[in-house]
């Protein structure tokens, strides 16, 4: 979504949208928070919650929801912690890596940079 996208976007309907809310619970996601649907749509419901059911029936990231939906990320999260707070979604964060895994030593990746740099 580009910036220019974002200003014809109308303001009356992301207040619509988000029923005039402006936050959302900013701990619970973040833009890799892995959303997955927990159901399908029932009538009746807003129009972005049932094209995020669909969206998210195997996991995706709340980036990639925002993406999909042309919506700004912050106007997501809110319509996200609706569906979270129905038990409709449920939100995973990715796991980090082991503590034990190896990585590369600190002048290994400085020498890739370098030859990256280089290129």
């Amino acid at each position: 979504m580009t910036r220019e996208h974002l200003r014809r976007e109308d303001p009356d309907r992301l207040y619509t949208v988000t029923g005039g809310r402006s936050r959302a619970n900013e701990s619970a996601l973040d833009l890799v928070t892995l959303i997955v649907s927990e159901g399908d749509p029932v009538p009746g419901m807003q129009s972005e919650h049932v094209k995020i059911l669909r969206l998210c029936r195997l996991p995706t990231a709340l980036v990639e929801v925002a993406s999909e939906l042309g919506l700004p990320v912050s106007v997501v999260k809110i319509l996200l912690c609706d569906l979270l707070d129905t038990g409709r979604v449920t939100a995973r964060h990715p796991s980090p890596a082991p503590a034990d895994t190896d990585l590369p030593d600190l002048e290994t990746l400085k020498q890739v940079l370098v030859g990256l740099q280089k290129l």
